[in-house]
Formats: structure tokens, sequence, C-alpha cells
């Protein structure tokens, strides 16, 4: 019985590593078009933030991840 209880807490504990890891991906991918285009890697930031969060002044929507519940930002240097 009591491991029956476990699976589901585990499972519940593990979900938003694993949501976050889901934007940590999309990162990496937008991040590798950027250099592919010829911008080096010193020269920007992507940021994951809250949709709530989200200032267009401090950089550019180039992407969104967990549902669309957060954005990534871009902000060249």
């Amino acid at each position: 019985m009591q491991k029956k209880l476990l699976v589901p807490l585990f499972m519940l504990m593990v979900a938003p590593v694993l949501a976050q890891a889901s934007c940590e991906s999309v990162i990496e991918e937008i991040k590798q078009k950027i250099i592919n285009n010829g911008v080096p890697v010193d020269n920007f930031t992507l940021v994951a933030v809250p949709n709530d969060e989200v200032d267009a002044s401090k950089g550019q929507v180039v992407g969104h991840c967990q549902n669309d519940s957060y954005k990534i930002i871009y902000t060249r240097h």
C-alpha cells in the first residue's frame, strides 16, 4: 500500500524539475540557432521569464515554454 502512495508523490515532486528541463532544452535550441546565424555566444543572453514578469523593454521575446507559461527573452550585449 505504501508503495502505491509513494509513486504519485514522487511524480509530483519531480514534475517541476521536468518542466524546467523543457525550458532549458528550448533555450538551448534557440541559442544554437542564434550562434548559427553568426552571433558570438558572449554577445547575448537567453532567459526564461514567467508571463506576468515579461518586460519588452528588457529584450525581445523569441520563444516560449512550459505550456506557454514562460517566455524566453533574448538580450544582445
